[in-house]
């Protein structure tokens, strides 16, 4: 492991002080979309998942996990969440879902109010999301697989299709460019076909300020990329995805 990598996973492992756990769980917000927001995030269709090895990275309290896997597709979560118990996550997340509605009321302006129509129209759709994930990790806990970015259990092409959503350059206050481009490394090395990664903007709707320098880094070692604008648009200015094409 590079000096740079040691850093980076020291950074994050000052997330882990419960010795049991390895995890903190007071520093994770456990909230997530639906099974329809990631087709709109992703541009995908129900026929484009049938059949397919999909990896979710990182997954929170999403419910694409549950549902595709109903329709034919082969998908795996992980989340450095999934430390935790189930039933521990599950009442975890109803909780941030409460305190999230009460501070989302404050800042409405931020958003587009078009998918969701409201906070409680919202706050519907993040419960269903993490009713149908917390049931279907009782279900088959072996979908749901604990990892450290930007390190993962997997073997390389293991997936034909990987998504990773509101993770990646979202938080580039918090996490640099060195990170990024590792983690986008490791993402590409268990996918066989093909990584999207929804948005392109930091939490101030900012286009992230290194996607041209990891672009062209991700160019120049033989993938071909593409920014697409999705039909999906929450917060405001976050409607690009990077696809990044290794086939």
């Amino acid at each position: 492991m590079s000096k740079e990598e040691q850093m980076n996973e020291k950074r994050i492992n000052q997330e882990l002080s419960n010795e049991q756990t390895g995890l903190d769980l007071s520093r994770i917000v456990f909230i997530g979309r639906t099974f329809d927001e990631y087709l709109s995030m992703f541009d995908l269709t129900e026929q484009d998942l049938i059949g397919r090895r999909i990896l979710d990275c990182p997954a929170g309290a999403c419910s694409f996990t549950a549902v595709a896997n109903t329709l034919g597709a082969q998908v795996t979560a992980t989340d450095i969440a999934y430390y935790h118990p189930f039933a521990q996550l599950a009442e975890k997340g109803l909780a941030d879902i409460e305190h999230t509605m009460l501070h989302m009321e404050k800042v409405q302006s931020n958003y587009v109010w078009d998918y969701f129509q409201s906070v409680v129209d919202l706050q519907k759709y993040r419960s269903q999301a993490l009713a149908d994930c917390a049931h279907d990790m009782q279900q088959f806990p072996e979908r749901y697989i604990a990892a450290t970015l930007p390190r993962l259990p997997f073997e390389e092409n293991a997936f034909d299709l990987t998504l990773s959503a509101h993770f990646l350059f979202m938080y580039s206050d918090r996490l640099d460019y060195e990170f990024h481009l590792q983690t986008v490394q490791e993402l590409l090395r268990v996918t066989r076909q093909e990584l999207r990664i929804f948005p392109l903007v930091d939490l101030s709707c900012r286009r992230y300020q290194h996607l041209d320098e990891l672009i062209e880094y991700i160019e120049n070692a033989g993938y071909r990329t593409e920014e697409v604008t999705v039909s999906y648009e929450f917060q405001k200015g976050a409607n690009t995805m990077l696809r990044i094409y290794k086939d």
